[in-house]
């Protein structure tokens, strides 16, 4: 059963008049034959009784009839944030309390009368009347105290689509989700034509559904909240692309300061990074970057920075046996031997157990060649170096022995002699320091990067103070499972001394894709992702729950722009920098 008719016909009580050729509609106009509603309205609407069929577009009304007994705030975000246009519609009326109360009497006094009738005839009271009596007592004693009051409320929802196919599917989709916050939806039925102009927005409240409800529940269906992230403390990151405001933000009040910085080639990783660190400077916050590109060779000079650059001819050298003689903890030799295991395997690839059992024989002993013991008074002693590691190897005489001495021989004695095999000839004293590693071939960069992220950690052991970490690039870590287990290792103990660790990489597929990768998203309280590419926000998208809203933002915002995760809350934002701060970074 449907209705076919023209709004243009209906609406134009003229008859049809034929244009010249040569007569515009602007002419046409002029002499009022034609008026403005006749050219917006659509060609034809078709009403059926489930859907309505306006030009080539479908819609479906759903209305609301049911409600859960408790919400919380912006209760109503999935729907609100649903991956498909929809019209929703909420219409408020305010009722007289003294109406109300003496409807809640009538009531209260109804389920009390049920109650004890059923406690008189031995039957068991049913829990449901009980809890709305329960729920009646407290609101009446709100509604009487003025705390509260009472309002009529509809909430009406048409679902557009392109098909009737389509229609259906999405119909079932938004009852799914509504299902799930406990909200029962009925189609209005043979009321299409009220329904749809119920959600137009010209309060045309057609169906006149209503629920009572009362003001603390009708505030919690405010539908605009979003998750402002401006404090009184902190650094700008950038703008709120939902509500413009200023995204300002101390990651140290987060559970930890760690961060995680995602984005494809291009989509302005680096320049937020070197403007945080700008910022956080300024802030008295001390910056240490491992740069694998020497990307921040210019800003460090700038800031009057220090760049550390790693190669076989810089004088910068670090050994990586050096152990903690400041305060150290009493099983510091015991953990420097553990994280000397993983460096290990990070330079000689996998071990059987049997060369992982001689390898631990081989750092006990080259530490007890030099005297030091599990006693910290020896570790004043000079540590030993690798070549030291090299030569008990070497002197095993056995097969296991001579395979291991051959994977490190090209660090003691081939091309990378020098790199790691020295004693340390440097020491962080700077607040804004950059260890440089581009120099280096691709297969010694995992290495370097372990040895410079243990000796920072035992640099921020000694003096605890807010710091931050950046690791660019971290997937040549991730990559690899011992080397990427130390850096997840890293964030989950950086918050006990101050620091906050910042894990940047463009690989983003393959760095979720691994466990230790998303260890760390998980370990890290601030997380902003930038432009994705299509490959990769399946699975960010995955990772991170996003809507499909969020997920086609990903892939269509600019240079600098993205989501800010902060907590349990997160915004579309775009980072923004002065024109002295741009000319600093670039």
């Amino acid at each position: 059963m449907f209705n076919l008719f023209n709004l243009g016909a209906a609406k134009n009580k003229k008859s049809p008049v034929n244009l010249p050729a040569n007569q515009n509609v602007a002419n046409f106009l002029a002499k009022g034959t034609v008026s403005i509603k006749d050219l917006v309205s659509p060609s034809f609407i078709e009403v059926d009784f489930n859907h309505l069929k306006i030009d080539e577009k479908y819609y479906r009304t759903l209305y609301v009839v049911g409600y859960p007994r408790y919400v919380s705030a912006n209760w109503l975000y999935s729907l609100i944030t649903f991956d498909h246009p929809l019209y929703i519609s909420m219409y408020i009326y305010p009722t007289e309390s003294k109406a109300v109360l003496e409807d809640l009497k009538r009531k209260i006094a109804e389920m009390e009368a049920t109650i004890e009738s059923d406690i008189k005839s031995g039957k068991v009271v049913d829990p449901t009347v009980q809890v709305a009596l329960d729920d009646a007592l407290s609101l009446q004693a709100e509604l009487a105290k003025g705390a509260e009051r009472f309002f009529q409320f509809g909430l009406y929802i048409t679902i557009p689509a392109d098909n009737l196919s389509e229609l259906n599917t999405i119909a079932k989709e938004v009852d799914s989700v509504l299902s799930s916050l406990l909200i029962v939806t009925r189609q209005a039925t043979l009321e299409m034509e009220e329904g749809f102009k119920s959600t137009l927005p010209m309060f045309y409240d057609k169906l006149a559904v209503w629920r009572n409800m009362d003001t603390t529940s009708l505030a919690l269906t405010f539908p605009f909240a979003t998750a402002s992230l401006t404090r009184n403390e902190g650094i700008l990151y950038g703008i709120n692309q939902h509500d413009g405001g200023l995204i300002i933000f101390d990651r140290f009040t987060l559970e930890n300061a760690n961060a995680v910085i995602l984005g494809k080639s291009g989509g302005g990783k680096s320049f937020l990074v070197k403007l945080e660190s700008l910022r956080l400077l300024m802030m008295g916050v001390e910056v240490i970057i491992i740069d694998p590109e020497n990307e921040y060779k210019k800003l460090t000079q700038s800031v009057g920075g220090e760049f550390v650059e790693f190669s076989i001819s810089s004088p910068y050298k670090i050994n990586p046996f050096d152990l903690t003689t400041a305060d150290p903890e009493p099983d510091e030799l015991s953990n420097k031997i553990l994280d000397l295991h993983s460096l290990m395997k990070v330079i000689m690839g996998e071990l059987t157990p049997a060369q992982d059992a001689l390898l631990d024989r081989a750092l006990v002993s080259v530490y007890q060649q030099r005297g030091i013991t599990q006693d910290p008074g020896t570790f004043q002693n000079e540590p030993p170096l690798l070549e030291d590691l090299f030569k008990v190897f070497v002197g095993m005489e056995t097969p296991e022995g001579k395979e291991l001495a051959d994977r490190l021989e090209k660090f003691v004695q081939g091309s990378a002699a020098g790199i790691f095999n020295s004693r340390s000839t440097f020491d962080i004293k700077n607040t804004f320091t950059v260890f440089g590693i581009r120099d280096l071939e691709e297969n010694l960069r995992p290495v370097a990067m372990y040895i410079v992220l243990d000796y920072i950690w035992n640099r921020i052991r000694k003096d605890k103070k807010k710091r931050v970490l950046v690791v660019d690039e971290a997937w040549y870590l991730i990559k690899q499972k011992d080397s990427g287990a130390y850096l997840h290792s890293f964030a989950k103990r950086a918050r006990k001394y101050g620091l906050g660790l910042t894990t940047i990489t463009q690989d983003v597929e393959d760095f979720v894709s691994t466990d230790e990768g998303r260890a760390i998203i998980t370990n890290s309280s601030l997380q902003i992702i930038l432009k994705q590419s299509t490959a990769a926000v399946e699975k960010i998208t995955e990772v991170f729950y996003l809507t499909g809203g969020e997920k086609h933002f990903l892939l269509s915002c600019g240079v600098g722009e993205g989501l800010f995760f902060a907590g349990q809350n997160h915004v579309g934002f775009q980072v923004i920098a002065s024109e002295e701060e741009k000319g600093l970074i670039e």
